[in-house]
């Protein structure tokens, strides 16, 4: 039993069994479960190798373009789960690949890429080996339930890039084609779809630019062609991709431990109440014959020997967490993606006995804000960190209520906040808040006697009447929304939407306040992020109280990441 004290390590193996996958398959070749696990580990490395390439490709230049991050490591957190195998069967591995890819979605993209598995999954179930038709079926039934999982699909994204492909595979696989063929087919149609995206959203023809997520899905099929294939694929940026913000750990623990119970009539509750006697950051799930164990401890050993005792254990991972960041502190190499932080709530003003509220909320400043006003715990994240599925579920697990409303503050974690809640044990709602003013105001709305629909329901009314001012700078130059945007400029967006460009700070955020008439509202609200000084800000109030002379102006340090200011309107 061996375990990994780095990312790096992992990233070593899969580049020397990609590099060396051998000669491309041949038509009569069997394709079982360990082949389809091999095909799945190139395609990851292939999306791996794409991901700053994907990001690029965010309609709006705001430093947010994390669609190719996203997608990486949800698959990445798929991959870990599986393990090495063997898996003689394809639905062995499609059902563990899917799981490790529902609990480790990130952002939309991750989210969407998780439902397209677990959709090609249920199609497997029961069958040992791939076919053209078995693959055709999985790749229709993966657009299915991508398309079943949002809310109002939208052509011209990574949907119809997923739903032409499997159209082409079920053509091709109709016509007698072999495996190979398939894959061909399935490929060249998400090119086609991919190409043609522009046409289908007139948002991306503006930007020149083709839909992120649709490529991000190609880029998978062509790493899962170039595998079939038998070229090599060394995915050079697995260890070079930027995975910024690595923070301090802020738990009492220094050792993250994670690994895989196989045993037979395990109990997931039971193992998970005596796992949390251990430690914190706790989350076990799973069924009677796997279960999946995550925790922050002091002594790893203690969780392995009892993991042991209810089965086998597999799949072991033990990392030092202070250490990690020493290291990353000294060299600023980028380091493992660990779990994103929850810190609760230890104060007083728990909001009632029997509902707690879960945040994302980006900035230490801000956290307190939020702590401030009772939420039982906060997830670190926001622009750029967005948080998994499973980061999610830790934190409703962290808190001692068995009704939760979780604000998930950006519009980017509203499908992970909503896979979260249906993964979830515990009775949750999701107010689907996009912006930190609207999770403040859903939460001054919180009414201690009401039941949790109720509260619900005057959290998402209240969120609704915030208006929403951010101020950041383009990452780079593009035309979009009637704007001639320059790499650098300072830009505006009103409630989630790029709205203003301009040379200086204040201009925009003026520009900003006009646009929503703020002589009609009654409070501004500054939260500076991170680069900006107390100082500063208070000149710009100052700049916006003789604007404004009636309205009550507010300054707060919210430290969040990448964005100069983010002002609500009330």
């Amino acid at each position: 039993m061996a375990t990994n004290s780095s990312s790096h390590n992992l990233g070593d193996e899969r580049e020397q069994e990609i590099s060396s996958s051998g000669s491309a398959l041949d038509a009569e070749e069997i394709f079982d479960g360990n082949h389809l696990l091999r095909c799945l580990r190139t395609a990851s490395a292939w999306l791996d190798a794409h991901a700053a390439q994907i990001n690029a490709l965010n309609v709006f230049p705001v430093p947010d373009g994390d669609t190719g991050t996203n997608m990486s490591l949800t698959m990445r957190a798929a991959l870990d789960e599986a393990g090495s195998g063997p898996y003689p069967a394809v639905s062995d591995v499609a059902r563990v690949v899917s799981h490790g890819a529902l609990m480790g979605a990130r952002g939309n993209s991750g989210v969407i890429l998780s439902q397209l598995l677990r959709g090609f999954a249920r199609a497997l179930d029961g069958k040992e080996l791939l076919t053209p038709h078995s693959l055709a079926e999985a790749l229709r039934e993966a657009a299915a339930t991508a398309y079943k999982g949002v809310m109002k699909p939208v052509e011209g994204t990574i949907l119809t890039v997923a739903r032409e492909a499997a159209q082409a595979a079920e053509q091709t696989a109709n016509t007698g084609g072999d495996i190979r063929q398939v894959i061909e087919a399935t490929t060249l149609a998400a090119e086609d779809a991919l190409a043609r995206t522009p046409s289908m959203l007139p948002v991306l023809a503006d930007a020149g630019v083709v839909d992120a997520g649709g490529q991000g899905l190609t880029v998978f099929f062509q790493g899962i062609l170039r595998h079939i294939r038998g070229e090599r694929t060394v995915p050079t940026s697995v260890q070079t991709m930027d995975l910024m913000h690595a923070e301090a750990p802020n738990g009492r623990y220094n050792y993250d431990t994670q690994f895989i119970i196989i045993g037979q009539d395990l109990d997931p509750e039971v193992i998970r109440q005596r796992i949390a006697q251990m430690g914190d950051s706790v989350l076990v799930v799973g069924d009677r014959q796997t279960v999946k164990v995550h925790v922050h401890a002091d002594s790893p050993g203690e969780a392995l020997d009892y993991g042991i005792s209810q089965g086998s254990v597999t799949s072991v991972i033990i990392e030092n967490m202070q250490l990690q960041y020493e290291e990353f502190k000294a060299n600023r190499q980028p380091v493992p993606v660990q779990p994103a932080a929850v810190r609760t709530n230890g104060s007083s003003q728990r909001l009632t006995s029997d509902i707690g509220v879960v945040a994302v909320v980006s900035g230490e400043g801000l956290q307190r804000v939020f702590e401030s006003l009772g939420v039982s715990a906060v997830v670190s994240g926001g622009q750029t960190m967005n948080p998994s599925t499973q980061d999610l579920l830790t934190a409703m697990n962290s808190v001692e209520h068995k009704q939760v409303i979780l604000l998930p503050n950006n519009s980017n974690i509203i499908l992970a906040a909503q896979q979260a809640k249906e993964l979830s044990s515990k009775q949750v709602l999701v107010v689907p808040t996009k912006t930190v003013p609207q999770g403040i105001a859903a939460l001054l709305a919180f009414n201690y006697q009401a039941t949790m629909q109720s509260n619900a329901e005057l959290m998402q009314e209240a969120a609704k009447q915030v208006q929403t001012a951010e101020v950041t700078r383009a990452v780079r130059s593009v035309q979009v929304n009637g704007l001639s945007i320059a790499e650098g400029q300072v830009i505006g967006l009103l409630n989630d939407n790029l709205t203003t460009a301009g040379e200086d700070v204040s201009t925009v955020v003026l520009n900003l306040l006009e646009r929503v008439h703020t002589e009609e509202h009654e409070i501004i609200t500054i939260y500076y992020g991170e680069n900006v000084s107390d100082g500063e800000a208070r000149v710009l109030a100052e700049e916006i109280t003789a604007a404004y002379p009636d309205l009550e102006v507010e300054v707060h340090d919210g430290g969040q990441a990448h964005y100069y200011y983010i002002i609500s309107v009330e």
